[in-house]
């Protein structure tokens, strides 16, 4: 069964977010490796095993939120499915290099996901 395996959250001010996410459920953030204004976020669930990681940058574009993403086999083989069973593709396959491959996209009732393809071989 696919379950979300990254979030990505936009920020206007990454210093400012990084500050607020911190301060109120203790996320940690890292530099990306090789990136200038890319974070990784670190999440811990209540018993302190290890929560879902996230991603954190500049937002990109007005109105854009955060996205969650569900790790899929195939992101190809899953846009097929979503436009077969109504929702739309808002961003096709799209190499992330050296981690994987994402899309986002539109179910049937208007909320935007992203889907994740592990591939560290991206480019």
């Amino acid at each position: 069964m696919a379950t979300i395996v990254h979030f990505d959250l936009p920020a206007d001010d990454t210093e400012r977010a990084k500050t607020f996410y911190s301060s109120l459920f203790g996320w940690t953030f890292e530099l990306a490796p090789g990136w200038e204004d890319f974070y990784f976020i670190t999440t811990a669930a209540g018993d302190g095993s290890p929560g879902v990681g996230g991603g954190m940058g500049r937002r990109g574009a007005p109105g854009q939120n955060i996205t969650n993403y569900i790790g899929v086999a195939s992101v190809d083989s899953c846009l097929g499915d979503v436009v077969r069973l109504g929702g739309k593709v808002l961003l096709g396959k799209t190499a992330v290099q050296k981690f994987g491959y994402l899309a986002v996209c539109e179910d049937t009732e208007g909320n935007t996901f992203g889907l994740w393809e592990e591939d560290p071989g991206a480019k």
